[in-house]
Protein backbone atom coordinates (compact mmCIF):
# COMPACT_ATOMS: atom_id res chain seq x y z
CA UNK A 1 0.00 0.00 0.00
CA UNK A 2 1.48 3.52 -1.46
CA UNK A 3 1.96 6.26 1.53
CA UNK A 4 -0.31 9.18 1.97
CA UNK A 5 0.49 11.96 0.05
CA UNK A 6 2.45 14.53 2.43
CA UNK A 7 0.26 17.08 4.86
CA UNK A 8 1.40 20.20 3.77
CA UNK A 9 2.81 21.06 7.61
CA UNK A 10 3.56 25.35 6.69
CA UNK A 11 3.99 27.32 3.87
CA UNK A 12 6.54 30.55 4.44
CA UNK A 13 6.42 33.65 1.80
CA UNK A 14 9.97 32.57 0.94
CA UNK A 15 11.65 29.72 -0.57
CA UNK A 16 12.81 27.30 2.35
CA UNK A 17 16.69 25.37 2.06
CA UNK A 18 17.03 24.36 5.42
CA UNK A 19 14.88 22.94 8.59
CA UNK A 20 15.88 21.94 12.10
CA UNK A 21 14.02 20.26 15.22
CA UNK A 22 14.70 21.26 18.81
CA UNK A 23 15.86 18.03 20.37
CA UNK A 24 14.02 19.01 23.58
CA UNK A 25 11.09 21.62 22.88
CA UNK A 26 8.13 21.14 19.87
CA UNK A 27 10.37 23.47 17.98
CA UNK A 28 10.71 23.55 14.52
CA UNK A 29 13.04 25.74 12.80
CA UNK A 30 13.62 26.47 8.77
CA UNK A 31 14.81 29.37 6.65
CA UNK A 32 16.01 30.66 3.58
CA UNK A 33 14.79 33.62 1.49
CA UNK A 34 15.51 35.27 -2.54
CA UNK A 35 19.05 36.24 -1.72
CA UNK A 36 20.78 40.12 -2.27
CA UNK A 37 18.41 40.07 -5.65
CA UNK A 38 16.23 42.59 -5.71
CA UNK A 39 12.41 40.73 -6.41
CA UNK A 40 10.57 41.49 -3.60
CA UNK A 41 11.21 38.17 -1.64
CA UNK A 42 12.44 38.88 1.89
CA UNK A 43 15.02 36.76 3.89
CA UNK A 44 14.20 35.01 7.35
CA UNK A 45 14.17 32.39 9.67
CA UNK A 46 10.94 31.25 11.41
CA UNK A 47 10.42 29.35 14.55
CA UNK A 48 7.25 27.30 13.95
CA UNK A 49 5.58 25.70 17.39
CA UNK A 50 4.49 22.23 17.09
CA UNK A 51 1.41 20.12 18.59
CA UNK A 52 -0.72 17.37 18.38
CA UNK A 53 -4.22 19.24 17.73
CA UNK A 54 -7.16 16.51 17.01
CA UNK A 55 -5.00 13.74 16.86
CA UNK A 56 -2.67 15.80 14.14
CA UNK A 57 0.45 17.45 14.43
CA UNK A 58 0.27 20.79 13.22
CA UNK A 59 2.54 23.84 13.24
CA UNK A 60 2.20 27.31 14.10
CA UNK A 61 4.56 30.93 12.94
CA UNK A 62 5.92 31.51 16.51
CA UNK A 63 8.65 34.38 15.67
CA UNK A 64 9.65 35.32 12.39
CA UNK A 65 13.54 36.61 12.26
CA UNK A 66 14.54 38.87 9.34
CA UNK A 67 18.06 38.18 7.90
CA UNK A 68 17.99 41.14 5.79
CA UNK A 69 19.41 40.63 2.37
CA UNK A 70 20.61 37.11 3.59
CA UNK A 71 19.39 34.00 2.94
CA UNK A 72 20.35 30.91 5.13
CA UNK A 73 21.28 27.75 2.97
CA UNK A 74 21.96 25.69 5.79
CA UNK A 75 21.81 25.76 10.04
CA UNK A 76 23.15 23.60 12.53
CA UNK A 77 21.30 23.69 15.88
CA UNK A 78 22.83 23.16 19.82
CA UNK A 79 20.66 24.17 22.17
CA UNK A 80 19.59 27.38 22.02
CA UNK A 81 22.34 28.67 19.52
CA UNK A 82 21.75 28.43 15.35
CA UNK A 83 25.01 28.61 13.13
CA UNK A 84 23.44 29.68 10.24
CA UNK A 85 25.06 29.40 6.57
CA UNK A 86 24.16 32.84 4.86
CA UNK A 87 26.30 33.31 1.74
CA UNK A 88 30.26 33.43 2.25
CA UNK A 89 29.75 33.47 6.39
CA UNK A 90 28.44 31.76 8.96
CA UNK A 91 26.44 33.83 11.76
CA UNK A 92 25.37 32.62 15.42
CA UNK A 93 21.92 33.22 16.31
CA UNK A 94 21.06 32.83 19.94
CA UNK A 95 17.19 32.61 20.98
CA UNK A 96 15.12 31.86 23.65
CA UNK A 97 11.25 30.83 24.11
CA UNK A 98 10.86 33.43 27.39
CA UNK A 99 12.11 36.54 25.59
CA UNK A 100 10.24 38.77 23.09
CA UNK A 101 14.23 39.98 21.86
CA UNK A 102 14.65 38.79 18.14
CA UNK A 103 17.88 36.77 18.44
CA UNK A 104 20.97 38.24 17.88
CA UNK A 105 23.29 37.40 15.14
CA UNK A 106 27.76 37.50 15.98
CA UNK A 107 30.47 37.10 13.21
CA UNK A 108 32.04 34.16 11.16
CA UNK A 109 32.87 30.85 12.87
CA UNK A 110 33.27 27.12 10.85
CA UNK A 111 31.98 25.87 7.59
CA UNK A 112 28.72 24.97 6.53
CA UNK A 113 28.26 20.53 6.72
CA UNK A 114 28.49 18.66 3.24
CA UNK A 115 25.19 18.00 1.39
CA UNK A 116 24.96 13.85 0.94
CA UNK A 117 27.27 12.78 3.93
CA UNK A 118 26.12 12.33 7.42
CA UNK A 119 27.63 10.57 10.99
CA UNK A 120 24.95 9.01 13.16
CA UNK A 121 24.47 6.92 15.78
CA UNK A 122 24.07 2.94 16.22
CA UNK A 123 20.82 1.59 17.60
CA UNK A 124 21.74 -0.10 21.03
CA UNK A 125 25.22 0.94 20.60
CA UNK A 126 26.56 3.60 23.03
CA UNK A 127 29.14 5.75 21.87
CA UNK A 128 29.21 4.05 18.12
CA UNK A 129 29.16 6.03 15.10
CA UNK A 130 28.39 5.22 11.24
CA UNK A 131 29.32 7.18 8.71
CA UNK A 132 26.51 7.58 5.74
CA UNK A 133 27.29 8.50 1.98
CA UNK A 134 25.17 9.02 -1.18
CA UNK A 135 27.18 8.38 -4.38
CA UNK A 136 25.69 10.40 -6.85
CA UNK A 137 26.47 9.40 -10.97
CA UNK A 138 29.35 12.17 -12.59
CA UNK A 139 26.98 12.04 -15.72
CA UNK A 140 23.49 12.22 -16.64
CA UNK A 141 22.47 9.88 -19.33
CA UNK A 142 19.22 9.34 -21.05
CA UNK A 143 18.50 6.21 -18.59
CA UNK A 144 20.29 7.72 -15.37
CA UNK A 145 21.98 5.52 -13.43
CA UNK A 146 21.40 4.97 -9.65
CA UNK A 147 22.21 6.64 -6.77
CA UNK A 148 24.05 4.63 -3.95
CA UNK A 149 23.60 5.00 -0.94
CA UNK A 150 26.65 3.63 1.66
CA UNK A 151 27.51 2.62 5.40
CA UNK A 152 30.73 3.09 6.51
CA UNK A 153 32.48 2.08 9.74
CA UNK A 154 33.13 5.05 11.72
CA UNK A 155 36.41 4.17 13.26
CA UNK A 156 37.99 2.14 10.34
CA UNK A 157 36.56 4.00 7.92
CA UNK A 158 35.73 1.07 5.73
CA UNK A 159 32.52 0.32 3.71
CA UNK A 160 29.86 -2.02 5.35
CA UNK A 161 27.23 -2.07 3.02
CA UNK A 162 26.31 -0.54 -0.22
CA UNK A 163 22.39 -0.46 -1.58
CA UNK A 164 20.80 1.84 -4.80
CA UNK A 165 18.20 3.98 -3.78
CA UNK A 166 17.30 5.48 -6.97
CA UNK A 167 17.98 6.87 -10.00
CA UNK A 168 17.05 10.59 -8.75
CA UNK A 169 19.80 12.57 -7.71
CA UNK A 170 19.44 12.79 -3.72
CA UNK A 171 19.86 16.49 -2.81
CA UNK A 172 19.91 16.29 1.02
CA UNK A 173 20.17 13.31 3.46
CA UNK A 174 19.12 13.64 7.85
CA UNK A 175 19.81 10.68 10.22
CA UNK A 176 17.18 10.02 13.33
CA UNK A 177 18.61 10.63 16.65
CA UNK A 178 18.76 6.89 17.81
CA UNK A 179 20.30 6.08 14.41
CA UNK A 180 17.79 3.84 12.78
CA UNK A 181 16.27 5.96 9.92
CA UNK A 182 18.05 7.79 6.92
CA UNK A 183 15.85 10.60 5.19
CA UNK A 184 16.61 11.44 2.14
CA UNK A 185 15.31 14.64 -0.67
CA UNK A 186 15.83 14.64 -4.16
CA UNK A 187 16.23 17.35 -6.55
CA UNK A 188 13.10 16.19 -8.15
CA UNK A 189 11.10 16.57 -4.98
CA UNK A 190 10.54 13.09 -3.89
CA UNK A 191 11.18 11.90 -0.25
CA UNK A 192 12.36 8.32 1.05
CA UNK A 193 12.70 7.22 4.50
CA UNK A 194 15.67 3.93 4.93
CA UNK A 195 15.91 2.02 7.42
CA UNK A 196 19.88 2.22 8.88
CA UNK A 197 20.34 -1.61 9.42
CA UNK A 198 19.98 -2.94 5.92
CA UNK A 199 19.49 0.80 3.82
CA UNK A 200 16.12 -0.77 3.06
CA UNK A 201 13.07 1.75 1.81
CA UNK A 202 10.58 2.24 4.10
CA UNK A 203 8.77 4.85 2.85
CA UNK A 204 8.31 6.94 -0.91
CA UNK A 205 6.53 9.84 -1.88
CA UNK A 206 7.43 10.37 -5.28
CA UNK A 207 7.52 14.19 -6.34
CA UNK A 208 6.30 15.53 -2.80
CA UNK A 209 7.20 18.84 -3.24
CA UNK A 210 7.47 19.25 -7.13
CA UNK A 211 10.66 20.56 -6.88
CA UNK A 212 14.12 20.29 -5.09
CA UNK A 213 14.11 18.99 -1.94
CA UNK A 214 16.66 21.47 -0.08
CA UNK A 215 16.10 20.46 3.66
CA UNK A 216 15.10 17.34 5.55
CA UNK A 217 14.98 16.22 9.40
CA UNK A 218 13.48 14.09 12.10
CA UNK A 219 11.26 15.04 14.19
CA UNK A 220 14.03 14.02 18.20
CA UNK A 221 13.13 11.57 20.21
CA UNK A 222 12.98 13.08 23.38
CA UNK A 223 9.86 12.86 25.12
CA UNK A 224 8.22 15.61 23.55
CA UNK A 225 9.06 14.62 20.46
CA UNK A 226 7.79 11.50 21.04
CA UNK A 227 4.18 13.21 22.25
CA UNK A 228 4.49 15.03 18.59
CA UNK A 229 4.70 11.66 17.15
CA UNK A 230 1.52 9.89 18.48
CA UNK A 231 1.56 6.58 17.45
CA UNK A 232 3.83 6.59 14.67
CA UNK A 233 7.81 5.43 14.39
CA UNK A 234 8.82 8.62 13.13
CA UNK A 235 8.25 11.05 11.26
CA UNK A 236 10.52 13.91 9.15
CA UNK A 237 10.10 17.33 7.71
CA UNK A 238 10.98 18.18 4.45
CA UNK A 239 11.84 21.87 2.78
CA UNK A 240 11.82 22.99 -0.63
CA UNK A 241 12.45 25.67 -3.04
CA UNK A 242 8.03 25.93 -3.31
CA UNK A 243 8.17 27.31 0.05
CA UNK A 244 6.40 24.67 1.86
CA UNK A 245 7.38 22.47 4.57
CA UNK A 246 6.02 18.80 4.41
CA UNK A 247 5.23 16.25 6.94
CA UNK A 248 6.31 12.79 6.33
CA UNK A 249 4.78 10.25 8.79
CA UNK A 250 6.24 6.53 9.05
CA UNK A 251 3.55 4.07 10.56
CA UNK A 252 4.51 1.52 13.33
CA UNK A 253 5.94 -1.49 12.00
CA UNK A 254 3.79 -4.67 12.97
CA UNK A 255 6.04 -7.33 14.69
CA UNK A 256 5.01 -10.68 16.23
CA UNK A 257 5.22 -10.87 20.37
CA UNK A 258 7.92 -13.50 21.35
CA UNK A 259 5.85 -15.96 23.02
CA UNK A 260 3.92 -16.76 19.69
CA UNK A 261 6.57 -17.34 17.67
CA UNK A 262 7.84 -19.87 20.29
CA UNK A 263 4.64 -21.14 19.84
CA UNK A 264 4.59 -21.38 15.97
CA UNK A 265 8.67 -23.07 16.25
CA UNK A 266 7.28 -25.59 18.76
CA UNK A 267 3.82 -26.06 16.33
CA UNK A 268 6.63 -27.03 13.58
CA UNK A 269 8.37 -28.96 15.31
CA UNK A 270 5.82 -31.22 16.39
CA UNK A 271 4.26 -31.53 12.99
CA UNK A 272 7.75 -32.32 11.55
CA UNK A 273 7.72 -35.15 14.10
CA UNK A 274 4.65 -36.61 13.31
CA UNK A 275 5.18 -36.69 9.17
CA UNK A 276 8.75 -38.48 9.74
CA UNK A 277 6.46 -41.29 11.70
CA UNK A 278 3.41 -41.40 9.13
CA UNK A 279 6.28 -41.79 6.49
CA UNK A 280 8.58 -44.36 8.38
CA UNK A 281 6.33 -46.12 11.05
CA UNK A 282 8.11 -47.02 14.21
CA UNK A 283 10.56 -43.91 13.33
CA UNK A 284 10.24 -43.10 17.14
Amino acid sequence: MAPRRPAELYRAPFPLYTVRLHPRRPLAITAGGGGAAKTGIRNGVHFLQLEQIGGRLSASLLHCHDTETRATMTMALAGDVIAAGQDNSCHILRFSLQEPEAPGTAGKDGEAPLRRLRFGAVEGSAGALRLYTVQVPHKRERRPPPCYLTKWDGKSFLPLLTRPCGSEVVSCLSISDSGTFLGLGTVTGSVAIHIAFSLQRLYYVKEAHGIVVTDVAFVPESRPGRELLGGHEAALLSVAVDSRCKLHLLPTRRSLPIWLLLLLCAGLIVATILLLQLAFPGFL
